[in-house]
């Protein structure tokens, strides 16, 4: 692989040979500003000057007592009636459903003295069960301290009492001057509800329910009712795929209402029928990102191949198009065994079906999914009823269409027609403002309820805390105002009771509830029933090509917004820009170069980029920051929804508002124009430029046909060959040389942590999972800025150059490789002709390898850091003076420094900084104070429970339970972290370790870590 790949991190290593050099004589060039922080001794909790501290943290041995001395202390107060089923230091399980209007999934929720703090998949629902980095993050939404916490009546707090005699009225009052009485919900799949409202419009025959999402999946639904005759989308299972292509669709995101990316990750398993994937696109997307081959054209030519795709495989014409000629030929060949996939548009998407109609796609399973239920027509004939003054009565679930409807201003305005408007909702947004009662929404962690996601399945929903403030489901509304106040049909858990009771049939209400997931009695099915290819192929000629075309798109940590006030998404990196609390226009190299867009890294290696008036179409969004993005189609940009969210919260404030430009069907967009303003933007950025010394094999990768037929370690051909030392004994194996004492480690368990490049699909679920088990602060923009994330586990971007390199003498001579593109000394004109024009991505998770020979081990002065027998490298916090040596000489740089005290300061004002907020602590992880270094543990404290719980009923431990162990694996959707005890001859990580695509990070330095990798698999025929 060194002979044909080179690999960069950012675009800045291409630009400047040097950049690393420069970097590591300017690693402390600078004073580091905490006079604001450290200043205020009351605030830090200390009598220790700075100064004093700094010295005894640096220079004595003394300062480990000054560390346990001067920790803060934080009283508990004992149960005075201990609840029955709550035991002090032990968690509770519940199974139930996260939906919060967008997001979907089945999961276990973990709660500790009645207060949940993290999310899990439920290994129950298969599919279902998996958690995105959302999903992950929605315990944090529970404890926003922003949220609305008392029913509003014209501004001012009220009772429920009040609020329902005003409803009450003012749905009288519109049924008898014969006025519409309209609920406006986002998607909500759930047949209670839907029977609920049905009682309730039977009472109040006036009442419509109509649908409003952010993002509404509008045109994936036209054209599954143009298709399949059915307003549900298609489920796509790619087990038994061998060829997915995708045209702008980032199935491994948020396409369809759900994510493929456990079956595509099952499908991408090393072999000779390995699913080969291409990706035609403008952006580079996390799909795209994950692709064997990447086409990125503009939107404009991506309609144009598509349709030669179809003439094709469809009606046998020849495609002049070489990108379409070459994906037709594959498509043939693989036929049944191929599947199509499209977004943008109605018409993309109706192509995309019919061909795979044709092809006869295995991948098409003919089940539905009902989680989207948006219909454009219905809603435009909604707000005419409003511009009439039709409605008596308007209450919104949760939606806020005056922030995410391109005519939201007109829809504000048209407001003043209703006379009664009831918004039911979270934050004080511009609903919340325009509404004349407020009644606050219970969180789906306090609520009862059902849904329906797909054909045959059935899942429920339980609250596992009580209501932390006086808030109220949708469903506890409506039964009020059905049937008065005071009744005793209100109770919403014995109606949910008794509607699922027609649902389970024989299983019992509690069997489901425990399982949280059931099969249903809907045996609603797809299949093919029409299609209008012509109209498809007319919408997309329409489609104008200009100079400048823009692509709308969902970020995996933002979604539509809906939890923008989520610190822990905000902070959440792209994984592909590694930029945190942004959204940014992403431009191409060349067009950044054509239109003098910069991104410049200044001398701290901080990201400084043009800002534009970005106008497409006569609406203009000023002020937007603009990334120069490897792999952007050239006459393309992107820019990210759910961001610029007003009145939401102090952190929902973030970035610029994209949904005026989104017409709630068409994601890409023609007449673009920008405009520099002058101004530039300080981005928060993580892995802006870390030195990689030259070594170019960090992250490993292999063509297929080089896997199945060139022997792993064959002399001169070998794409994993192991390393060998020379010795006076002669070559032997790394990890049979050592300069160390071993130790028997084979008495009880021993941990390994394996990870599979070729299922990382870069999605960040790990990172959250970890942050909320661990305790991991969130440090805000501007320390993210200075490089000071707190993440005990990141996952690393690397770009790679498909063009081959050939092994010049300057090379062998050690020359440092960006020196080969355009490299004069070579009389050459580039080795690597432009590597940033349309690169290959690999993620890489990066955390504490818990080496067994760990250098941050021997250089600890006061033994803070040690090596634990079951192989975990181990913090000791109270013994940490901060002396940052281990960081020093970790060569991972997986170690973080406490540079502030992050929890209960001002100056972080996140979740930490509010009793609310800190309920979501695991009690079981120490919070660290400054001062300290920390990094992942391997869930030591949950490895421990694992163990004590089965030395407790005198049995061995199952390799499932330390498999889930472990926060970062546990949440892994495509299985591509695998935690387990090497000792246990039946554990699947001991399996893993005797595979050929197995090695170790910078194994080359003897570290001998219990963390190791398989290499990345392509399957493409490289040229």
């Amino acid at each position: 692989m060194a002979s044909n790949k080179i690999q960069f991190r950012s675009i800045h290593e291409l630009k400047d040979p040097a950049l690393n050099n420069k970097l590591a004589q300017k690693e402390f060039q600078e004073e580091i500003p905490v006079e604001d922080f450290l200043g205020d001794a009351e605030q830090n909790g200390s009598s220790t000057s700075r100064r004093d501290f700094l010295k005894l943290l640096g220079f004595s041995t003394a300062a480990v007592t000054l560390a346990a001395c001067e920790a803060p202390v934080i009283k508990t107060i004992p149960y005075v009636v201990k609840p029955h089923d709550i035991i002090p230091g032990v968690p509770n399980y519940y199974a139930s459903t996260y939906f919060d209007g967008f997001d979907f999934a089945s999961v276990l929720v973990k709660t500790r003295e009645g207060r949940p703090i993290k999310i899990d998949p439920n290994p129950s629902a298969g599919d279902l069960g998996k958690t995105n980095a959302r999903a992950q993050a929605s315990v944090l939404s529970l404890y926003d301290n922003d949220k609305v916490k008392q029913p509003k009546l014209d501004g001012k707090d009220e009772t429920f009492d009040k609020v329902d005699d005003f409803v009450l009225k003012g749905l009288a009052e519109a049924q008898s001057a014969g006025k519409k009485i309209v609920l406006l919900s986002h998607s909500f799949a759930s047949p209670t509800f839907k029977k609920l409202f049905a009682e309730f419009k039977a009472k109040y025959p006036t009442a419509e329910l109509v649908t409003y999402d952010a993002i509404p999946y509008s045109a994936s639904l036209d054209a599954a009712q143009e298709v399949f005759g059915q307003r549900a989308l298609p489920v796509y299972d790619l087990k038994g795929t061998e060829l997915v292509v995708s045209f702008q669709a980032d199935f491994l995101g948020d396409y369809n209402a759900s994510s493929l990316e456990t079956s595509y990750a099952a499908a991408r398993k090393p072999g000779p029928n390995m699913l080969r994937h291409i990706q035609v696109e403008a952006n580079m997307s996390i799909t795209g990102a994950n692709a064997d081959s990447r086409y990125r054209l503009k939107p404009s030519a991506i309609n144009k191949t598509l349709v030669e795709v179809y003439n094709a495989i469809v009606t046998g014409t020849t495609p002049a198009d070489v990108t379409a000629s070459e994906i037709v030929k594959e498509l043939k060949a693989k036929n049944s065994k191929a599947v199509v996939l499209a977004d943008g548009s109605k018409g993309a998407q109706v192509l995309a079906h019919l061909i795979n109609q044709k092809l006869g796609s295995v991948a098409f399973t003919g089940k539905a999914n009902f989680l989207k239920e948006f219909d454009k027509a219905r809603y435009q004939e909604f707000l005419g009823w409003v511009n009439a003054g039709q409605v008596g009565v308007l209450i919104t679930n949760n939606v806020d269409p005056i922030y995410s409807h391109p005519k939201g201003e007109d829809f504000k305005k048209s407001l003043s027609k209703v006379a009664c408007v009831v918004a039911v909702a979270d934050k004080k947004n511009e609903m919340y403002k325009a509404a004349k009662a407020v009644i606050p929404v219970a969180n789906w962690l306090e609520s009862w309820g059902d849904i329906e996601p797909q054909t045959g399945i059935y899942t429920l929903m339980q609250p596992t805390i009580q209501k932390i403030y006086k808030s109220r489901q949708i469903e506890e509304s409506l039964l009020v105002w059905k049937n008065g106040k005071n009744s005793a049909s209100n109770n919403y858990y014995d109606y949910l009771k008794g509607s699922a009771a027609s649902i389970l049939g024989a299983t019992s209400f509690n069997k489901a509830l425990y399982n949280g997931i059931v099969t249903s009695n809907n045996a609603t099915t797809l299949s093919y029933a029409g299609g209008n290819a012509a109209q498809a192929v007319a919408e997309l000629g329409n489609f104008k090509a200009s100079e400048l075309e823009l692509v709308l798109y969902t970020k995996t940590s933002m979604g539509d917004g809906t939890q923008s006030n989520n610190p822990w998404l905000q902070e959440l990196p792209d994984p592909l820009t590694r930029m945190s609390w942004d959204n940014y226009l992403t431009i191409s190299p060349k067009d950044a170069e054509k239109f003098e867009i910069e991104n410049d890294l200044n001398a701290r290696m901080q990201l400084d980029g043009s800002i534009v008036n970005l106008t497409v179409n006569g609406v203009t969004i000023k002020d937007v920051p603009v990334f120069i993005q490897p792999g952007q189609a050239e006459g393309s940009v992107g820019l990210a929804l759910g961001y610029g969210k007003k009145n939401s919260g102090a952190t929902a404030d973030t970035g610029v508002n994209a949904y005026p430009l989104f017409d709630g069907s068409n994601l890409t967009v023609s007449g673009v124009k920008i405009e520099k303003t002058g101004e530039d933007h300080e981005f928060a950025g993580i892995q802006l430029q870390n030195t990689l010394m030259g070594r170019y094999e960090i992250a490993k990768e292999v063509p297929l046909a080089e896997f199945i037929n060139v022997p792993f370690d064959d002399e001169h051909k070998g794409w994993n060959k192991p390393l060998e030392y020379h010795t006076i004994s002669g070559a032997l194996p790394a990890r049979k040389i050592d300069l160390w004492d071993a130790f028997d480690d084979t008495d009880g368990p021993h941990f390994n942590l394996s990870i599979d490049l070729n299922s990382c699909t870069g999605c960040g679920a790990c990172i959250i999972a970890c942050q909320a088990e661990n305790n991991v602060p969130v440090v805000g923009k501007e320390e993210i800025r200075m490089s000071r994330d707190m993440y005990w586990l990141r996952i690393d971007r690397y770009y790679s150059s498909r063009q081959k390199v050939e092994v010049y003498e300057g090379l062998k001579e050690g020359m440092a490789v960006p020196e080969l593109y355009g490299s004069k000394v070579l009389g050459i004109e580039g080795a690597l002709e432009n590597p940033a024009d349309n690169p290959d991505v690999i993620f890489q998770p990066v955390m504490c390898q818990h080496c067994n020979h760990a250098p941050c081990e021997t250089v600890c002065p006061v033994a803070a850091t040690s090596h634990g027998k079951q192989g975990q490298n181990h913090m000791a916090y109270n013994r940490c003076i901060g002396t940052r040596y281990c960081a020093n000489n970790c060569p991972y740089k997986v170690r973080r420094f406490n540079w502030f005290t992050y929890n209960l300061n001002d100056k972080f004002d996140f979740n930490q900084n509010n009793d609310l907020g800190r309920m979501v602590l695991n009690p079981d992880v120490v919070v660290r104070t400054r001062g300290v270094m920390e990094k992942c543990s391997m869930c030591i404290q949950e490895t421990q429970a694992t163990i004590l719980a089965a030395k407790r009923d005198n049995r061995k431990v199952t390799d499932t339970e330390f498999k889930n162990s472990c926060a970062c694996a546990a949440a892994c959707s495509t299985g591509a972290m695998t935690f387990g005890d090497m000792n246990d001859k039946e554990s699947e990580v001991r399996d893993l370790y005797s595979s050929n695509r197995r090695y170790y990070l910078l194994e080359e330095i003897g570290t001998k870590p219990n963390v190791f990798y398989h290499t990345k698999v392509r399957n493409r025929v490289e040229k």
